[in-house]
């Protein structure tokens, strides 16, 4: 395996980045600010992260590919595919998104077509649409798991595979966002195992963070850092050691070097404990 997560570092030399990398303990990387425009500077970022020994992960593109206004569609297709092919020229693992929302106005909103068959069906024509764009060689698109789109559960992450149907569609593990009820809270080892069952040889890499139930009436799951909440690591840690492929684990969304850093230390000690490394 390997552990990735944003560096602070204020420079865009590629060298520099790296070695930031390195100085961490990470392997794995987000991808450094490389443009599709700019062949060269893709090419010195490719090389530099190659030499040590870092790979980029994954590129996030994060536009709403089903949103409603067929205008801002298509500008938002247009920024994925781009982003994608960025990811293909610089050699990472995996581009990814999620699918977002037929909500016209927030794709971080709610829609009663989200988890209709009709938006099933337009998620899988989009991403369809989109490796058919950009045709891929060696980047896998990915979607990542969200509360209230699909993939939203196992079962659908592996009928979108299915559906689908191309090998460049690759799956992205982030099991906090699998937690979506207190049933699931109960037993987020369980979750996770099924995961790696069904999915774990299509993974390509994965994301760190944690979860915690608030006090109120009103069922409230609430992100947090990796080590402070109920999400069972051992169980993630352990099934991504089991896969044969090398997955990367990136450390996200928190808010400065040391909140990384003890993110990043708790990870290690997780898997010294079970005699796993990064």
């Amino acid at each position: 395996m390997r552990l990735g997560a944003p560096v602070f570092v204020e420079s865009k030399d590629p060298e520099v980045l790296a070695r930031a990398h390195v100085a961490k303990g990470y392997r794995a990387a987000y991808c450094p600010p490389a443009s599709l425009d700019d062949r060269s500077g893709i090419e010195a970022y490719r090389k530099a992260f190659e030499a040590a020994g870092v790979v980029i992960a994954e590129v996030g593109a994060w536009g709403n590919i089903i949103i409603p206004n067929e205008a801002l569609r298509k500008q938002r297709l247009d920024h994925v595919c781009r982003r994608l092919a960025l990811a293909d020229e610089i050699g990472a693992l995996g581009c990814v998104d999620f699918a977002s929302s037929f909500a016209p106005d927030d794709s971080l909103n709610y829609h009663p077509k989200n988890f209709t068959q009709e938006g099933f069906d337009v998620i899988v024509e989009t991403v369809r649409h989109i490796l058919g764009q950009v045709k891929p060689k060696r980047t896998k698109f990915m979607l990542e798991t969200m509360q209230w789109i699909p993939p939203d559960s196992v079962d659908s992450y592996v009928a979108l595979v299915e559906a689908i149907d191309d090998p460049m569609f690759g799956v992205h593990f982030d099991p906090t966002n699998l937690i979506v009820s207190p049933r699931c809270y109960a037993d987020t080892g369980a979750i996770i195992r099924e995961f790696c069952e069904r999915l774990g040889d299509k993974v390509v890499s994965a994301h760190a963070k944690d979860v915690h139930h608030g006090k109120g009436y009103i069922v409230e799951l609430v992100e947090c850092l990796p080590g402070t909440g109920n999400l069972d690591y051992r169980a993630f840690v352990g099934g991504l050691a089991a896969m044969t492929q090398d997955v990367p684990l990136m450390i996200e969304h928190l808010a400065d070097e040391a909140a990384y850093d003890q993110a990043a230390a708790y990870i290690r000690g997780v898997a010294a404990e079970l005699g796993v490394s990064f």
